[in-house]
């Protein structure tokens, strides 16, 4: 797998193999703008989603970075991070759930810690897209586990802070 397809692979948080790249005794720039956007797999979101790849977890640093836009309410998947998620909201307003737990409303600034294991989700609210940078730590090169998708009641249970 190329460089540019495993750094896609990795943000978008679809399991790959060979989740190391080439150690380098220097600093590394990837100049913004010379990775290509993904869209979001319909499988792991409702609506429209973007994935802007920042970087690949690799062996020396086991987390992977990507820039991720929502469209109005678009949303993932349930789903769990064996390693663990944050999610630092850069732009409009999105919406996250922890399985058994009350819808909540996140904005820019925000900072959202998904520890190993816990079932959640997050995206969009209804009328406004956002951004979030996720940071995702990987296991084995794993980094997530899909689960069902978010009913509809699921959604439109949140309510403003």
């Amino acid at each position: 797998m190329n460089k540019t397809l495993l750094g896609i692979a990795a943000c978008m948080a679809i399991p790959f193999a060979g989740a190391s790249e080439p150690r380098s005794a220097e600093q590394q720039i990837t100049r913004a703008g010379t990775q290509p956007s993904a869209t979001g797999p319909a499988d792991h979101f409702t609506g429209q989603v973007r994935v802007d790849p920042l970087f690949p977890a690799s062996n020396e640093i086991r987390v992977s970075g990507a820039y991720v836009t929502f469209q109005p309410g678009a949303h993932s998947a349930w789903h769990t991070h064996p390693a663990g998620q944050r999610l630092v909201v850069t732009s409009g307003v999105g919406l996250v759930q922890e399985w058994g737990k009350p819808v909540q409303e996140i904005h820019p600034g925000d900072v959202v810690v998904c520890p190993p294991g816990v079932k959640h989700w997050h995206g969009a609210a209804p009328t406004s897209a956002m951004t979030h940078l996720a940071i995702t730590g990987a296991v084995d090169g794993k980094s997530v586990d899909w689960m069902e998708k978010v009913s509809d009641d699921q959604y439109n249970a949140h309510e403003a802070p």
